[in-house]
């Protein structure tokens, strides 16, 4: 049997790829930083080319790095950012640059089908709500304000998929992905004219891919893909995944038992279920990468995103600092919001600076702010506020379910013990962190290992590839803490809502 499984995950900045062995050791990562288009507010695109390419060059580091034999890789998958769009023409070509998952410029589109009603005619078969990066918006906005682009296009691809192709060039759309872009009917996992015909859209048709499956094989490498990246011709490729999906996989959800929370660009919180939950008041329901499961999914671009801005904004000295003596930027943030008692930290900050999990407009606050304050009271601040918006989907989910034993946590903040910890005390839940650091590429490698062979289902692959790296415990102590500050946090949002 061959012994490596190859993960790649394309995220809102970094293309990431890591080689793990069948037993879910992780030998090697790599990344590379992808650069954000913002032509104008509210605009957020990406060069399609330079994903390929970063990607092609994170995969080669891998395994130059490992040293492996290429010809022992078992297969490869992809996962990647959900919604957004990746227009290509008949041969494969960008015919756009990508329009990422915190794009805005399709809000008109939606804030029509919410007074219209489509959004209540559409529910019961897409299963989510409606928002503005979702294809759907996208597509009539190009449709309306870009049809030379629409004439050119030839197939709508979903990031990973766009991956994929290159990989392989072959088209496909894979199904946990075209799930969540109100594109199908979830319920039947399958597209379905009513669905595009309730959101104007029928004319696009023909410009979805088949669906394919995540464990299925889409292809091997291409002779192109093998001098780029480094890999064998012909190594199999598999169809990959939504990376919510990758990162549940990775934390071991094969279950309704538990939940998951990935901190990262989008805050995404979720659990799964066989029997799809349909309700107005949850964010999304998707299919799940285990046939027959599904996925609930409370979530909005309120993470990690937010300190990422911070620290690129404010904290150019102390990042050059932190490099030069080893460590990182985000370790001397750590610092920073350790120096400062949660009871003397009386700021409270918004995390909309990319979107918002409450009203509508609203936009990123620090609100308390005295002459006293310094910049360990702002991150510490960022830390809780995005805490907060994370715990804001936490209780929307709780409303149609039990509260789990423990709960997975994945993503950039993950790797801050302290951080996490804010988020056992906020939740009073205890929090578990799976071993390893590129998680998402650990989930598009199970999909690999079940294609391939190595396993003969999720439910076999799941147990044998994860385990849990460390467990946080929630201090009762902290409980009232939280609480007001919890509070606090909403009765902000409450009294600025006049004024979005």
């Amino acid at each position: 049997m061959s012994k490596y499984l190859l993960g790649v995950d394309n995220g809102g900045t970094m293309a990431k790829a890591a080689l793990f062995t069948t037993d879910g050791t992780e030998v090697a990562v790599a990344s590379r930083k992808v650069n954000a288009i913002q032509p104008q507010a509210g605009y957020d695109e990406r060069d399609m080319l330079e994903i390929w390419s970063t990607t092609a060059d994170a995969i080669k580091e891998v395994l130059t790095s490992s040293g492996v034999d290429t010809s022992e890789i078992a297969a490869v998958a992809c996962a990647g950012h959900g919604n957004g769009v990746y227009l290509v023409d008949g041969d494969g070509n960008p015919v756009h640059n990508a329009i990422y998952s915190t794009d805005g410029r399709a809000q008109s589109y939606i804030d029509k089908w919410m007074a219209d009603g489509v959004n209540e005619k559409a529910l019961p078969m897409t299963t989510q709500c409606l928002w503005a990066a979702q294809p759907n918006a996208i597509l009539s906005w190009f449709r309306d304000e870009k049809p030379e682009v629409m004439e050119k296009t030839k197939w709508v691809l979903m990031c990973k998929d766009y991956i994929r192709f290159r990989m392989t060039g072959n088209i496909a759309a894979e199904l946990t992905d075209m799930s969540g872009t109100s594109l199908m009917n979830v319920v039947t996992g399958d597209y379905d004219d009513k669905v595009l015909e309730v959101f104007g859209l029928s004319d696009m048709k023909g410009i979805l891919p088949p669906l394919v499956r995540s464990a299925d094989i889409c292809g091997g490498i291409t002779a192109e893909a093998a001098a780029a990246t480094g890999l064998k011709e012909g190594t199999p490729v598999a169809g990959g995944m939504f990376d919510i999906d990758a990162c549940g996989l990775a934390s071991g959800i094969i279950d309704e038992g538990q939940m998951s929370l990935v901190a990262g660009t989008w805050g995404n919180n979720q659990y799964i279920s066989k029997e799809p939950l349909i309700d107005s008041g949850l964010f999304m329901t998707s299919c799940y990468s285990m046939p027959g499961w599904y996925l609930m999914l409370e979530g909005s671009p309120t993470s990690a995103s937010n300190l990422e801005w911070f620290v690129t904004q404010f904290l150019a000295a102390e990042k050059a600092e932190a490099e030069a003596a080893g460590a990182t930027v985000f370790d001397r943030c750590n610092e920073m919001v350790a120096s400062v008692s949660a009871e003397d930290a009386n700021i409270t900050f918004l995390p909309f600076l990319y979107g918002s999990n409450a009203t509508a407009g609203a936009k990123a606050s620090l609100v308390g702010l005295q002459g006293h304050h310094t910049r360990a009271h702002v991150v510490r601040a960022i830390y809780e506020g995005i805490v907060f918006g994370h715990n804001t989907h936490l209780q929307r989910l709780l409303n149609f379910r039990s509260v789990p034993d423990v709960i997975r946590f994945t993503g950039g903040a993950a790797r801050s013990e302290l951080w996490v910890q804010m988020f056992a005390d906020c939740f009073q839940i205890p929090v578990e962190i799976p071993a390893g650091t590129e998680l998402g590429a650990l989930g598009a490698a199970i999909a690999a290992g079940v294609a391939a062979g190595c396993y003969s289902s999720y439910e076999e692959a799941v147990p044998a590839m994860t385990r849990i790296g460390r467990r946080h415990d929630p201090d009762p102590g902290n409980r009232a803490i939280y609480e007001d500050k919890y509070a606090r946090y909403h009765a902000v949002i409450e009294a600025l809502s006049s004024v979005w």
